[in-house]
């Protein structure tokens, strides 16, 4: 059976990726180059959200573009994710000295995840329609001991990923509780997709077929 939309996520994650794909999506991905640094370098600390949504419709609009025309009805998702903590807006570390440092604040404390979405409905007649909102999900963190801390910055995972730590994989452990949707820790709030795309007349399970 044809589905009656295409979807392409605008993003590298390939944890953004399993979700979609594990809620039974299927997707192409499309990353388009846009300049994060810049954007963010004049943020008030203190608008994450508005950071994070900013950054996701820049990513939507690059993907967009770079398609261009469109055959077939199409879904454009983007997204951006920081995490907020003490006032400070954290995105990825980098290096694992940061990354260090960041985690180091972290041990026994809470932060919040924030998720800018943005979805661009795409028509073969040229017309194009959005849906947008962030998603915020709290985050508390366990104790853990420097050791620990050590050995988990040594496996390289918290270097790319916002705020250096994951709900789904190395560091599981390490985080004791949320408050919110765990799919937006992760990377894409499923179900703020699903109103989204459900506020723009788009019929969630006519997104699901078969995954390759």
């Amino acid at each position: 059976m044809t589905r009656p939309w295409d979807v392409v996520l605008g993003s590298a994650s390939p944890a953004r990726l399993g979700l979609l794909r594990d809620a039974g999506v299927p997707v192409s991905v499309v990353v388009a180059a846009v300049d994060e640094e810049a954007l963010a370098a004049d943020w008030d600390p203190s608008d994450a959200a508005g950071l994070v949504q900013a950054l996701a419709d820049a990513k939507a609009d690059a993907v967009v573009a770079r398609l261009g025309p469109v055959t077939q009805p199409t879904i454009v998702v983007a997204a951006d994710s920081m995490f907020r903590f003490d006032g400070d807006i954290l995105g990825k570390p980098g290096t694992p000295e940061t990354a260090r440092q960041r985690l180091a604040q972290l041990s026994g404390r809470t932060g919040h995840l924030l998720t800018g979405h943005t979805v661009a409905l795409l028509s073969p007649d040229g017309t194009r329609r959005d849906g947008r909102a962030v998603a915020a999900t709290e985050v508390w963190f366990a104790e853990f001991s420097d050791a620990e801390l050590d050995a988990y910055v040594a496996t390289g995972e918290p270097l790319q990923v916002a705020g250096g730590f994951t709900l789904d994989g190395i560091a599981a452990p390490l985080i004791q509780g949320i408050t919110g949707d765990p799919s937006n820790v992760i990377g894409l709030s499923l179900p703020l997709l699903r109103r989204l795309l459900g506020d723009l007349g788009v019929y969630w399970p006519d997104l699901w077929g078969p995954i390759e």
